[in-house]
């Protein structure tokens, strides 16, 4: 079961909201104040290039950037909330979808105003959260039409230029770029495609600008591994990998997965590193879409790189022969070590795929994979070393599952009950 927690300051503002497993209804956030806001977009743009938040999917790009390039680039733009979670190890968006639909829808509308969208979109593949976010437009009519655009689960569904080519009633799959969607996306306008978590920080920061550096420098994670449950929490930047592994019950982890598939391993030497994107950059891993996994002290790191460059290859697009040919051939080479198989010659050929697959392939799936084979080199030479002299036992058992449950969210809101002012005291 996936637990859910709060890692921030009590009483700041943040996307988890009061009651995270019980789906919130209209009157819920109309009452927690959400639909509402006093500032202009010109000024909830200026807020929001002040406060600094990134995207949330991935990438990290600014958030005020992207809104301004869609802004500036044309008539009728189109906006887009993208939930599709490609990644495995990560259940934020589709518990935002389930659990608080009204706050990224709310932070959609919040997008169009600022960037002049005359139409909007939610797409996803979780049946759930479709449901909840239908229910969410019946209870709530927005200003602008809003559809819900369902696809097929997959790694590359969620990519920017696969969410595009879906809507427009092509495949879920990726197409190279130029032009990137803010030139030219849905129905050939230009489209601001946006995470969901990054659009209800846009609807926070829109209810509390006065909270707006708090909004922008918390994130939701997703903490797996190391035989304990998961963790969906909300963390500000700045706490430390080690910090989140006891949170989540792995106290003396023998590393981490970073940033879902993307990141690559780290090893011990890192979990005093203080999460924030700007601080994983400096030091050659990812934030990615916030999803981390926890080495267990008995867990090999080998044998969790084998299993998700394996995952990789089994769910690449098959568009790219070099992401064909690149992901396959790290995967055979990662999985012969696991096997005591590994032909001579394996390091060097590991680390030259590593340095010159990445940017070769039409989305970041073959990025992925050349990063992990390459983090594994980095921060466990010697583990791959003794593999190559003997197998390793604690290869012999399967890596624990890559896949992480989204945390149970109730159907039906909690009544909630009445305040009542009495004669000569007070409202609560």
């Amino acid at each position: 079961m996936t637990r859910i927690d709060s890692l921030t300051p009590r009483g700041t503002p943040g996307v988890l909201g009061a009651a995270p497993g019980v789906a919130e209804d209209a009157a819920a956030y109309d009452d927690a104040g959400g639909y509402r806001g006093t500032t202009s977009a010109a000024e909830l743009l200026a807020d929001i290039d002040a406060a600094g938040p990134r995207g949330r999917g991935g990438a990290g790009y600014l958030t005020a950037a992207e809104l301004r390039a869609v802004r500036d680039a044309g008539d009728r733009p189109v906006v887009v909330a993208n939930g599709e979670e490609g990644e495995p190890g990560s259940v934020k968006d589709r518990w935002l979808l389930r659990a608080r639909p009204h706050l990224v829808l709310d932070g959609l509308l919040r997008a169009a105003e600022i960037t002049g969208a005359r139409r909007g979109y939610v797409y996803l593949s979780d049946a759930a959260a479709g449901e909840r976010v239908r229910r969410a437009l019946a209870e709530r009519p927005p200003r602008l039409p809003v559809e819900v655009v369902e696809t097929r689960h997959t790694y590359v569904a969620g990519e920017e230029s696969a969410v595009v080519r879906r809507i427009n009633g092509g495949p879920a799959l990726p197409t190279a770029e130029p032009p990137r969607s803010h030139e030219e996306g849905v129905g050939g306008a230009p489209t601001l495609v946006a995470n969901v978590e990054a659009l209800a920080r846009i609807a926070l920061l829109a209810a509390r600008p006065d909270g707006g550096r708090h909004t922008a420098r918390s994130t939701l994670v997703t903490l797996a591994g190391g035989g304990a449950d998961p963790l969906l929490a909300e963390v500000p930047y700045g706490c430390t990998l080690r910090t989140l592994a006891r949170a989540q019950g792995t106290p003396e982890p023998a590393g981490a997965l970073v940033g879902g598939l993307f990141g690559g391993l780290v090893g011990p030497h890192f979990l005093d590193l203080a999460l924030g994107p700007d601080t994983l950059a400096a030091a050659g891993t990812a934030l990615g879409c916030g999803a981390i996994r926890f080495l267990a002290p008995e867990e090999c790191p080998v044998s969790l790189a084998s299993a998700a460059v394996a995952h990789l290859a089994a769910e690449s697009a098959r568009q790219c022969g070099s992401c064909v040919t690149g992901t396959g051939s790290i995967r055979d080479d990662i999985g012969s070590l696991t096997t005591g198989t590994a032909a001579p010659g394996l390091v060097s050929r590991l680390h030259r795929r590593a340095t010159a697959l990445p940017g070769r392939g039409a989305c970041g799936l073959l990025d992925a994979a050349a990063r992990t084979a390459g983090s594994l080199l980095r921060a466990f030479p010697h583990l791959v070393r003794s593999h190559l002299d003997a197998p390793c036992p604690a290869c012999a058992a399967p890596a624990g599952p890559l896949t992480v449950a989204v945390p149970r969210v109730a159907g039906r809101p909690v009544p909630r009950p009445r305040s009542v002012a009495c004669p000569g005291r007070n409202r609560p």
